[in-house]
């Protein structure tokens, strides 16, 4: 469907986007110093009768933690502690003890990770750097399958959503994977990956509500289909409360969802398995927007409306995995899955099926190496119904990606020193094709000692609003066109326009890091980075139509920008005690980008750097108290964004665990509890939504395993 002025507008989304710790007026230093006491106060009270509590601490010691079994970094398995890259990994006992209700609040706590709530249902997730609703530079997966869409080159976190006692474990990278995950694994990798069928087992009924979390609950079954075939169904359901705006009153932000989906694994032989996976989602988001509006034929007078809209969410997908083992060096991996995404919004109607075909295949060549290589196929195609304000031109398009990597770990020094090198190439409908090579270095002076090192290239390729969106707003400051002739604000029109020349932003990246585990009971890694860009996104005016009322100031997608980011990641882990545990991290980021000297963008997208918190805290505390109680606060703080007018601000959120009998679980949780609300993050998106605050909440929750 068509609209008045598909013909004159093509535009684009907005460029996404960081000092020493920041004064918030919020946070009173003695709440903090209360928070830490009471942290640390109670755990003495309880040191006699610890040994009474079966949480699993113990049992889980600091070192299995480290050798956990990751996937992300080098598309096999090997050791997280060995991983030559800025890793992190959240384990199931973290998700289960975080009293997290959605993916981007288990994100909060990883270093490096930047995670705010654009409202209630929104999040604005990325990893060193240029964050925002539509943060274009972190590729995310569930499963093996991209969630990335190549709308608006990002994430729709209100629509990807998994049972999460199903997570066997989320890997967050910091920094590119581009040479084995492809374009726009540009600043990190999130691979959420569900437990086997095999080990979900029985059933399991969960269920809670709260204040904000108004209800919420899931119930999963696991069975035998055959000898060496399992499978699990499940259901899951979630409503959310509006949050509220600045002076208090309730937005128009609510946010509910019900997921469906099944799991089979069958070892068909000893060296065929075979995954087959979907989900099914229906559900809704509101929304206060100020939206540019025209009923009529052109003549008639535009209106600016603010009003509540409701966006309903639909799709599902269907994912299927063959691995054999050729021999005990070598395996192939074939991959398929089919995704459908409808998005009923009142100013966009987006519906899009993409289907994508993987393979890759490792094998040891001699001693000392291991090669890994693939191919893949990716077909999407989408269809929108575009409004005045907001469309797409041609309102349908069909895209292809072939791509194929290689990568070679070489041990130079058996068990001590490696060497690995790569490149992924690819080809997509807008730049054509894309190198991206690395290389790292790993050693291991010792089995509890990893240095490594490593340099990249990675590319955000365009995404289909670079290249096809039109947006109209209301100019909303005054215009000089030339000395005295000044146009008054609401008396332009400002067209945001996409560019079929647009390239792909690129990015050179350096690490350096180090990771012990320095006694059995404590853990460090630090990593280092410095990123190059270039050809960052900016909007260049083009020329202004003054023949029509309003006169139409067009600002068209450039690439007119480089920058440079720099920061440190702290991780600690200490076992305390055999009942306490203790996890810390602490991130620094610097940005400065540079506009080009013939660039004329009058948005100010250098702004990005003060849309990213400079520096970043949290202290996370896991306390197994007598009876089979558990105490587990976490503290975080989060540096001011200059560019929204964001306080720095200071969380606490407070989960009070008790496992009543071997299969049931009783739980209460308080988040951000040391103020009313706060808050973290304005929407960069050029739909004008109204701003909402994180408020403190309560909810209780009950888990029942059978």
């Amino acid at each position: 469907m068509k609209t008045h002025g598909d013909s004159v507008w093509n535009g684009h989304c907005a460029a996404n986007g960081g000092g020493m710790f920041r004064h918030s007026t919020n946070v009173r230093p003695q709440e903090v110093f209360v928070v830490l006491l009471l942290i640390l106060a109670l755990i003495p009270v309880w040191e006699a009768g610890a040994e009474d509590s079966r949480s699993g601490l113990a049992d889980l010691e600091l070192e299995e933690l480290m050798n956990v079994e990751v996937t992300s970094v080098s598309k096999r398995p090997e050791k997280m502690s060995e991983a030559a890259s800025a890793i992190y990994v959240i384990t199931k006992e973290d998700i289960r003890r975080s009293g997290a209700t959605t993916i981007p609040d288990l994100l909060r706590t990883v270093p490096g990770l930047e995670v705010a709530s654009v409202d209630a249902s929104k999040g604005a997730v990325t990893s060193r750097g240029f964050n925002g609703r539509f943060a274009n530079k972190l590729l995310v997966l569930i499963d093996g399958r991209s969630v990335y869409t190549p709308e608006f080159s990002g994430v729709y976190w209100e629509v990807n959503d998994v049972l999460l006692e199903d997570i066997e474990r989320i890997e967050v990278i910091r920094g590119p994977g581009a040479t084995l995950w492809g374009a726009n694994a540009v600043n990190g990798v999130i691979n959420i990956t569900t437990s086997k069928a095999s080990d979900t087992q029985g059933g399991l009924v969960t269920a809670g509500g709260g204040s904000e979390d108004r209800g919420f609950g899931g119930v999963r079954y696991g069975g035998k289909l055959g000898e060496d075939a399992f499978y699990r169904i499940y259901t899951k359901y979630f409503d959310r409360d509006d949050f509220p705006n600045a002076s208090g009153t309730e937005g128009a932000d609510d946010w509910r969802a019900l997921l469906n989906g099944f799991r089979i694994d069958w070892d068909a032989t000893d060296t065929d398995s075979l995954t087959l996976q979907g989900d099914v989602y229906d559900g809704s988001q509101g929304e206060r927007s100020t939206i540019l509006w025209n009923d009529g034929p052109p003549e008639m007078p535009l209106d600016l409306r603010t009003y509540n809209r409701t966006i309903d969410l639909f799709g599902g997908n269907l994912l299927s995995r063959w691995r054999h083992e050729i021999s005990e060096t070598s395996n192939i991996t074939l991959q398929m899955y089919y995704d459908r995404f409808e998005r009923m919004d009142p100013i966009l109607v987006e519906i899009r099926d993409t289907i994508d075909l993987d393979m890759q295949h490792s094998f040891a060549l001699g001693d000392r190496q291991e090669i890994l290589w693939g191919l893949g196929y990716r077909y999407t195609a989408d269809s929108h119904d575009n409004s005045f304000a907001l469309g797409m031109d041609p309102d349908e398009r069909a895209d292809n990606l072939f791509s194929a990597f290689l990568q070679d770990e070489i041990a130079l020094i058996q068990d001590r020193l490696s060497f690995t090198v790569g490149s992924k190439v690819e080809h997509n409908d807008y730049t054509g094709w894309e190198l991206q090579p690395s290389a790292q270095l790993r050693w291991t002076p010792d089995s509890n000692q990893t240095v490594w090192a490593s340099v990249s290239r990675a590319v955000r390729t365009p995404s289909r609003a670079e290249a096809d969106v039109r947006i109209l707003k209301m100019g909303t400051e005054p215009l000089t066109l030339a000395p005295g002739m000044v146009i008054p604000p609401y008396g332009y029109l400002i067209a945001f326009q996409g560019n079929h020349d647009f390239e792909s932003e690129d990015l050179v990246a350096y690490e350096l890091g180090y990771r012990v585990q320095a006694t059995d009971r404590l853990y460090l890694d630090v990593a280092g980075f410095y990123n190059a860009y270039d050809h960052l996104r900016t909007l260049e005016p083009g020329m202004p139509n003054l023949a029509v009322l309003p006169p139409v100031f067009p600002l068209i997608g450039d690439n007119k920008m480089n920058g440079e980011t720099y920061g440190v990641e702290l991780t600690a882990d200490w076992n305390a005690l055999d009942w306490w545990r203790l996890t810390a991290g602490y991130t620094y980021l610097e940005m400065q980008l540079h506009l080009y000297d013939d660039s004329m963008d009058p948005t100010n997208p250098e702004s990005a750097e003060g849309e990213n918190p400079q520096n970043q805290f949290f202290l996370r505390s896991h306390v197994d108290l007598p009876k089979n109680f558990e105490f587990d606060p976490t503290l975080r703080y989060v540096d001011s964004l200059p560019s929204f007018d964001v306080d720095s601000y200071v969380t606490l959120d407070v989960r009070l665990g008790w496992k009543a009998a071997k299969n049931l679980e009783l739980s209460v949780v308080g988040r951000n509890l040391l103020d009313n609300q706060h808050l973290e993050y304005r929407s960069t998106a050029f739909v004008n939504t109204e701003a909402t605050e994180v408020p403190r909440s309560v909810y209780g929750k009950i888990t029942w395993r059978f």
